[in-house]
């Protein structure tokens, strides 16, 4: 489920095991993926990336995907993006260049029009309450699986732990992004995938993780 664009190695280990099919329509899908990304854990490995990096930022958007039970449709669509979208939902993304990527690979899928697409993906972001602790750390932050879970669902009550999906880098030792199921239309969280499930545990395969303190 990983994009090329927020960096070859997140790309590589957000995308879960999956192509696109010939059959690929837009609207045709099982669920969506709200991925948040860490950027501190993003900014370790990229550093050089002076527009998302060197900036005090925790959770990021990283997308909004449509979803198959096992894989996800890509590049639907050969609309390009308007242009006016960036300036319409600005600061929905933490650089320029995953406006137009998104859209391209996963908006494209989505059935929606652009400026709907942008809209539910803010709205979702927004949704999302990120606790008190995640919000700019100081100093990292040691959790489990099962705790960061915990936390999310205090902070959001109306989220269940099964809608959930954390995928870790650097061998399972860190935070890298958290992923929240959402249903088709974008109203409520629904379970994450199986496959979604067999990619957090190979990924964070670590009895806890750290997540990096933002700078």
């Amino acid at each position: 489920m990983r994009r090329a664009l927020l960096l070859p190695a997140l790309l590589a280990g957000t995308m879960l095991a999956a192509t696109a099919s010939a059959a690929d329509v837009a609207g045709r899908f099982d669920f969506y993926v709200l991925a948040l990304s860490w950027s501190p854990d993003y900014c370790a490995a990229r550093p050089q990336d002076a527009e998302q990096c060197g900036r005090p930022y925790g959770f990021v958007l990283h997308g909004l995907w449509p979803q198959y039970q096992r894989g996800y449709p890509a590049s639907c669509a050969a609309a390009p993006l308007q242009p006016q979208i960036e300036q319409q939902f600005a600061g929905l993304y933490p650089s320029r260049k995953l406006y137009r990527h998104e859209w391209d690979k996963h908006g494209s899928c989505s059935g929606l029009s652009q400026p709907q697409f942008h809209q539910l993906a803010a709205s979702l972001k927004a949704k999302v309450r990120i606790p008190a602790a995640y919000q700019a750390p100081a100093q990292p932050l040691r959790r489990s699986l099962p705790q960061l879970k915990a936390d999310l669902v205090a902070a959001n009550p109306w989220l269940p732990a099964s809608a959930i999906s954390v995928a870790c880098s650097g061998a399972g030792r860190f935070l890298q992004e958290v992923r929240v199921c959402f249903d088709t239309a974008g109203k409520g969280a629904q379970p994450c995938s199986e496959q979604m499930q067999r990619a957090e545990a190979r990924s964070c395969r670590q009895p806890d993780l750290l997540v990096r303190n933002v700078r």
